[in-house]
Parts: structure tokens; sequence; C-alpha cells
């Protein structure tokens, strides 16, 4: 009955760390495909860490290019604006006064256009943090393995 019992207690311990009935791997066959293991993963984990980076990387890209275009629109606007208000303050205050009001209003609407790029752009972080994380579990789950 012992026999039988220490059986059982060795199927249980060989099903827990994925041995099969038969398995006679040495130490150094289970260590090679350890090491396999693990350079896979660390792949994968690399992998991961270039995706997630590529991914806010074009965010980033994608928020800059509508700075720039909504830059050149208003800049395009300014033109046409300043002219004409220019030209219809001018028919109120002296040329050199229509042209300082209005160039400062124009400022104005300027920075806030690029104020809200600027804002979208601090509140995008370029930490691969899903990487970092799967990482940390990955080292949890092999020392987990290990002791």
């Amino acid at each position: 009955m012992a026999g039988n019992g220490e059986a059982t207690i060795r199927e249980q311990h060989n099903r827990q760390w994925g041995f099969r009935e038969g398995d006679e791997r040495s130490l150094g066959d289970l260590l090679s495909e350890l090491t396999r293991d693990l350079s896979t993963l660390l792949r994968k984990e690399i992998e991961l860490a270039r995706v997630e980076t590529t991914e806010k990387i074009s965010n980033a890209t994608q928020s800059i290019v509508w700075m720039i275009a909504g830059g050149l629109i208003a800049y395009t606007g300014v033109i046409a604006l300043v002219i004409a208000a220019i030209v219809v303050l001018a028919g109120l205050v002296p040329l050199w006064l229509s042209a300082l009001i209005v160039g400062l209003l124009l400022v104005v609407v300027g920075a806030i256009a690029i104020q809200s790029g600027r804002s979208t752009l601090r509140h995008l972080s370029m930490v691969p943090e899903k990487t970092l994380e799967s990482i940390k579990e990955d080292a949890e789950l092999v020392k987990e393995k290990i002791t």
C-alpha cells in the first residue's frame, strides 16, 4: 500500500510540473528547454515593446500633424482676416492702430490653438506600459516556478 501511495504522490508531482509518464529528461535537457523558453519569451516581450512603442509614436505623430495643419489653416485665415479687419478698422481709427488691434487678436487665437496641441502631447506617455507589466508578471511566474 505504501508503494501505491508513493506512486500517487509522484504522479501528482509530475502532473503539477508538466512531466509525462516515462519522461526521463536529464537536468541538462530541462535547463536547455528552460533557456529556450526564456529566450522565446524575451523575444516576444521585445516584440510587444516594439509594437506598443510604435503605436504611441504614431499617436504622437498624429497630434503633431494636427497641430501643423491647424497652424497652416489658421495662418491662411489670419492673412485674409488681417487684411479685411485692417481695412474695416482703418475707417474708424488710424491705419497703424487698426493693424495693431487685429494683429494682437490673431496672436491670442493662434496661442490658444498651439496650447491645445501641446496639451494633447503632454498626456501621451511613450513608456511601453503593457510590456513592462507583462515582464513583471513573467518574472513573478519564473520566481514561483523556481521556488
